[in-house]
């Protein structure tokens, strides 16, 4: 073996670590065989390089099935359905018998056939042949021009600048993942623990007026000025098993997400992407809504960032992982009952959005922080003004339902019905819902001649609402309208013939008329 061989061998390194991306994952003692990987190149993710003078092809036989037995533990590894091999010899001489039908095709590792490895030989100075098939299989052009003599200074220089360069490399790439250690991630899952623990201590997690009253987010209150309501639902959890569920998920993306920006950039981009999901939700949602998952769904967003900066070093880290994990859990938001799909889409492009605004730890590129700042700065002023208006405000009928029904339970009547006449106001196609139970306040108010009008026209929506009928029937009776008070009486005891306080009122209502002298009903 003379030093072009081992120039070549250097060279080739080099050029396969500086140009196309490849790392080394492993190199023996002797430095004359070494492991390279660029998990990205589907075609050609793993690449072994052995300097060796081959006497005989049965030698070089028993060192490719060495390289697939390797190269299959490599796969097992990295958790590949699959994996290629390219197998790259440089010897002074080829092989003095026959060998090129060992090199012509493909070895297949037997165990399972999921480890091919393809062979190629540089040697006695016709390299030609040899940088073609090599550049066939990375889809990049490989070729350099060589002296005939090389000295060992030459040898040792390449191959000293070919492992610096590696290590420098994987220095930088190792310090990306370094820029902080966690911290805020951890005081976030101890408030929400806490704050979880304050509500089941004050009326359970699970009740509604206790999460309203302690920050939820409820499209209506915010419209009657309650804006710290866009950051106190990133705290509150709805039962045990949201609070698990978004504390394990924080654990897992919002300590990578740290490391990965540091500190105080992390908790600028939870907060700020917990912000816009709740922006969101007040938008678009239509129900109370509280939880981590928009400043959780922002990770995401910050993380997909990091991909779009790094995508060479995303792929090979945590891509395809991050990518499936994400789609499965955009596909559950969208498909499960009760979740607000609003706020993870919201928190997921604020996350991006942050992430663009504070960039990487002593990476500043001031004009795209700009660019990320001003689109932010522009989405939620627009956001938050479409949302005050009364196109958005328009939309909100279940909220002012829910509201309305709060405001019942504390016998609010008048906030109760402000809330429901708003709805009657703004609200095209308003439901049945809404029409009784704004009956119902009116009733509770003494307004019994717009509770009947309000009555008549749940009816009209829905001609079953048992209920609507049997109120109206009371309303009659107070109005002294009998007749028609054991007309609505019969049709709500027909529609829910077990509701006892239904036949009741039939019963008594026929005993009124026939005691004042009035052709009664069938009791």
């Amino acid at each position: 073996m003379n030093n072009r061989e081992s120039y070549i061998f250097w060279r080739l390194a080099y050029s396969f670590i500086s140009d196309h991306g490849y790392r080394i994952i492993q190199l023996f003692d002797n430095q004359k065989e070494l492991w390279l990987e660029k998990l990205e190149n589907k075609k050609t993710p793993i690449i072994r390089m052995l300097l060796h003078d081959l006497d005989w092809s049965n030698a070089m036989q028993r060192d490719i099935e060495f390289t697939a037995s390797n190269g299959e533990r490599v796969r097992k590894q990295l958790g590949r359905p699959e994996v290629n091999v390219l197998n790259i010899y440089f010897s002074q001489f080829p092989p003095v018998d026959e060998y090129e039908y060992r090199l012509s095709k493909p070895f297949i590792y037997p165990e399972g056939n999921k480890t091919s490895v393809s062979s190629i030989l540089l040697a006695n100075g016709e390299y030609d042949t040899g940088f073609g098939r090599i550049s066939e299989r990375l889809g990049e052009e490989i070729y350099f021009s060589f002296e005939e003599e090389y000295s060992e200074q030459d040898v040792e220089s390449l191959k000293k600048a070919a492992l610096d360069y590696a290590i420098k490399k994987e220095n930088t790439e190792r310090a990306i993942f370094s820029n902080g250690k966690p911290f805020f991630t951890y005081v976030f899952i101890i408030i929400q623990l806490a704050v979880f623990f304050w509500l089941e201590l004050h009326g359970g997690s699970t009740n509604t007026s206790t999460l309203i009253k302690y920050g939820a987010m409820v499209s209506p209150l915010i419209y009657e000025g309650d804006w710290w309501r866009f950051i106190t639902p990133i705290f509150l959890h709805i039962g045990f098993v949201h609070l698990a569920m978004n504390s394990l998920a924080l654990y897992f993306l919002g300590t990578t997400v740290e490391r990965l920006f540091g500190n105080v950039r992390f908790l600028f981009i939870y907060m700020f992407a917990g912000i816009t999901g709740c922006i969101a939700s007040f938008i678009f949602g239509s129900t109370i809504s509280a939880g981590a998952s928009g400043a959780i769904y922002g990770c995401f967003g910050a993380l997909l960032y990091f991909g779009v900066i790094f995508p060479k070093l995303f792929s090979r880290t945590m891509g395809i992982n991050l990518i499936v994990v994400l789609g499965i859990n955009l596909v559950f938001s969208f498909t499960a009952s009760g979740i607000d799909v609003y706020a993870h889409l919201g928190g997921l492009a604020g996350g991006f959005l942050a992430a663009g605004v504070v960039h990487f730890p002593k990476a500043k590129k001031l004009l795209w922080q700009m660019l990320f700042f001003i689109a932010s700065a522009a989405i939620i002023f627009g956001a938050i003004t479409y949302g005050f208006s009364s196109s958005a405000q328009s939309n909100d009928e279940n909220a002012n339902l829910l509201m309305a029904q709060e405001y019942i339970k504390q016998d609010n009547y008048d906030h109760a019905y402000k809330v429901l006449k708003e709805s009657e106001n703004k609200v095209d196609n308003l439901s049945e819902k809404t029409y009784f139970l704004l009956s119902f306040v009116e009733i509770k108010k003494v307004m019994l001649n717009d509770a009947k009008d309000h009555l008549q026209k749940a009816i009209q929506l829905d001609p079953k609402l048992d209920e609507a009928y049997f109120n109206l029937a009371l309303i009659n009776l107070e109005q002294n309208d009998v007749e028609s008070a054991k007309v609505n009486a019969e049709k709500a005891a027909k529609l829910e013939p077990k509701q006892k306080q239904y036949s009741d009122l039939v019963r008594e209502i026929n005993q009124h008329l026939q005691s004042s002298g009035g052709v009664g009903g069938n009791e």
